[in-house]
């Protein structure tokens, strides 16, 4: 530890301790996370330096210093995502920048932006969400289990069946799997061991790729045209051409995102209402108002869907106070100098977000759920919002999660009441989740 604390002393840099040699203190930042962070401020100030994920790194709790740097990626602080990530999920519109970034980004937004979810996908959602919750009328549910089922059915393989509408039924349960590892590997130490994370993880986007590859292969020597998301990437006349590794990381990318946030925010929404009986009303009133506009047998539509301020309103504070998502990395591409202090090139730096959602000049009672806040529109665009990224990294699946959430909570508020069964242990970091389950008693509203 003495060693690795001399190996990183350099003059002018932020302070902080760096651990052990090799893992420093990823232990502890996985463990005990807010808390780690929290001692470390308490000793050394609100940025910090310490040795996580693989990398000698740069931890910021500054909020002005945390927008500079989201803001600035072109004054050399570039996507620097964990070692296990990038090798794991390969490039994506998350760790390249630069003209690289706009392409892939343009890309991803014709596939899953706004336009194309009202256009192609809002249908097939609200269907797959109705099949979903039709049944639970008198049962106990785990609704972490539930919600996470329902956003890999949803978010997973609707994606899925988009991007391989031919071939989605035959090849859907050789991929599903090894999804579940990628997610698995991609936040471990990179040690290529068999048996780590890490190591299996390289091997299911192995068998990915070549699963990717062959129906890639299949189609090129085929005349079919192809109307789903593959044949648009794959198609000459598209106006972001890739090549077959672009496009092979694009599916990886679409079929990953979401694959776990939305489920989360289900599963925590649900939870804050059940606790919130006046949230709750609101929240129902809103949906039976739509519902009472309707004749039977009517469909809701997307013009309903964004007449949802109330759930909107539910869904942001649900994000904001579960912070679902503590920060993003970045990486220097040369020597900076940023508030005082000396940032080397090639360290991360991990901007945590986490805590300006507990700012009380920001969100004043923090730690209270409160919906009513975000009708103010003012503070979804203020300067400190991160809870769907900055600057042009904003979430390019922003609309594409809002619509899942909002029209799972319309069909289950307008079903169901809900009990909470007590007792269950709920962990906030790296990722939210409660070990057991967290469980509801479901009867008809």
């Amino acid at each position: 530890m003495k060693w690795n604390e001399i190996r990183y002393r350099k003059k002018g840099l932020p302070p902080g301790t760096m651990g052990w040699p090799l893992v420093g203190e990823t232990s502890d930042f996985l463990k005990y996370g807010s808390e780690f962070m929290k001692t470390q401020r308490s000793k050394h100030g609100e940025v910090f330096k310490t040795h996580i994920l693989g990398s000698p790194t740069i931890i910021s709790m500054d909020p002005e210093l945390n927008r500079y740097i989201l803001y600035n990626e072109s004054k050399g602080l570039v996507p620097g995502y964990p070692k296990a990530m990038v090798d794991i999920l390969g490039t994506n519109i998350s760790t390249v920048h630069g003209a690289t970034h706009k392409h892939i980004r343009g890309s991803i937004l014709s596939l899953l932006g706004p336009v194309a979810v009202k256009e192609k996908l809002f249908p097939n959602l609200l269907k797959c969400v109705k099949s979903f919750t039709a049944d639970w009328d008198g049962k106990t549910i785990d609704i972490q289990e539930k919600a996470q089922e329902w956003s890999q059915q949803m978010a997973f393989f609707l994606a899925f069946k988009q991007i391989f509408e031919s071939e989605s039924r035959s090849i859907y349960d050789s991929f599903k799997p090894e999804f579940e590892k990628i997610v698995s590997g991609t936040l471990a130490l990179p040690i290529n061991i068999p048996g780590t994370s890490y190591h299996i993880g390289l091997q299911a986007r192995s068998k990915v790729i070549k699963l990717s590859r062959e129906i890639i292969k299949q189609r090129r020597s085929s005349s079919t045209i192809h109307r789903d998301m593959l044949g648009q990437m794959m198609s000459d006349e598209t106006k972001y051409p890739l090549n077959d590794e672009e496009i092979i990381s694009q599916i990886i990318t679409i079929l990953n995102s979401g694959y776990e946030t939305v489920s989360k925010i289900t599963m925590m929404s649900l939870k804050y209402l059940h606790g919130d009986l006046k949230a709750l009303q609101e929240l129902r009133e809103e949906h039976f108002g739509i519902l009472g506009r309707k004749e039977a047998g009517e469909s809701i539509t997307w013009e309903d869907y964004k007449s949802m301020s109330f759930t909107l309103g539910v869904i942001l504070e649900s994000l904001r106070l579960a912070t679902v998502v503590n920060g993003v990395m970045r990486r220097t591409t040369s020597d900076l100098e940023l508030n005082g202090y000396k940032f080397p090139k090639g360290w991360r730096i991990y901007i945590y977000t986490r805590e300006v959602n507990y700012d009380p000049l920001l969100h004043p009672e923090p730690l209270k759920f409160n919906p009513w806040r975000w009708l103010d529109k003012k503070l979804e665009s203020h300067k400190y919002n991160f809870l769907f990224g900055a600057g042009g990294r904003l979430c390019p699946g922003k609309e594409l999660g809002l619509v899942m959430i909002s029209l799972f909570l319309h069909c289950f508020v307008t079903q169901y009441r809900w009990e909470e069964l007590e007792g269950e242990e709920m962990v906030k970091f790296p990722r939210i989740e409660v070990p057991n389950g967290l469980h509801l008693r479901i009867s008809k509203y």
